[in-house]
This record gives C-alpha cells, structure tokens and sequence, in this order.
C-alpha cells in the first residue's frame, strides 16, 4: 500500500522495473536527487497499478517513464524526462531548455529509444528491488 503522507509531499517516478536502461535512469537519479524530492516506484508493482487506475493511465503508458508531481500533475515521456532533470542537483538543471523542442519532436525520439531499449540495453528478469537504505525511496518494498 501507498504511503499517502509521503505520496503527498514527494514526486513519484514510475518505471519499467524489468528494463536496464529504466534501472540505470533511476540509479542516476537517486544520485543526483540529493534533496530526496522523488519517490520511485515499478510500473509491474501493484502500487504503481493503483496509480495507473487512480491517474486513469491508459497501457500504452507502460512503455514510457511517468511522472506524478506532488501537486498531483502528471507528465509522460520526455515532458517527465525533462521535469526530473529541472529537480536534479548540479548542471542537469539545464537539460529543461529542451522543453521549448515541441512535444512531438521530443516524444518521437523517446519514443525511439523506448521501442528499442530491451534490444539495445536488455532486461532483468525481475524488477529491481531497493536495498534496505534506499527502501524509504521506494513506494513499494
């Protein structure tokens, strides 16, 4: 189950829990995330399911990171990418001018790159899980 409390005052990434590239993004993140704004959470766990059902997600989101803002906005594909980069510490920050690129060109290359990251990048069999210090960092353990 959620934590609503920490729901409420955290941004929570929702990723392919099976997918490297997915698995690197949110080891970069966690490194960068030194103020500890997001929460993450594997789109196969049964608590990103409930977020897709609550936030009416449709499938095709499945192949896409999700970002669910504290205020309780949601954004997908580069427009996420581009928002979790603006939160992060050090020069990422800067990676947020792309968001004047339109949508559809940025979300044509992510899309791209998402159609083939298990070919290019691979997969787990499992979904990552969080170790013991990073547990509070997970909506699901």
């Amino acid at each position: 189950m959620i934590d609503n409390k920490k729901h409420n005052s955290s941004s929570i990434i929702l990723f392919d829990g099976v997918c490297n590239l997915c698995n690197g993004f949110v080891q970069f993140v966690l490194k960068r995330d030194r103020k500890k704004y997001f929460l993450f959470g594997s789109l196969q766990s049964d608590e990103a399911k409930q977020l897709l059902k609550e936030y009416n997600l449709e499938k095709k989101y499945l192949q896409t990171i999700i970002l669910i803002e504290e205020n309780k906005k949601v954004y997908t594909q580069s427009t996420a990418a581009l928002r979790i980069a603006k939160k992060l510490n050090g020069g990422w920050k800067l990676f947020y001018g792309f968001i004047i690129i339109p949508k559809f060109v940025r979300d044509a290359l992510y899309n791209w790159v998402a159609r083939n990251r298990y070919k290019w990048f691979g997969k787990k069999d499992s979904c990552m899980t969080s170790t013991a210090d990073l547990a509070n960092r997970f909506i699901s353990h």
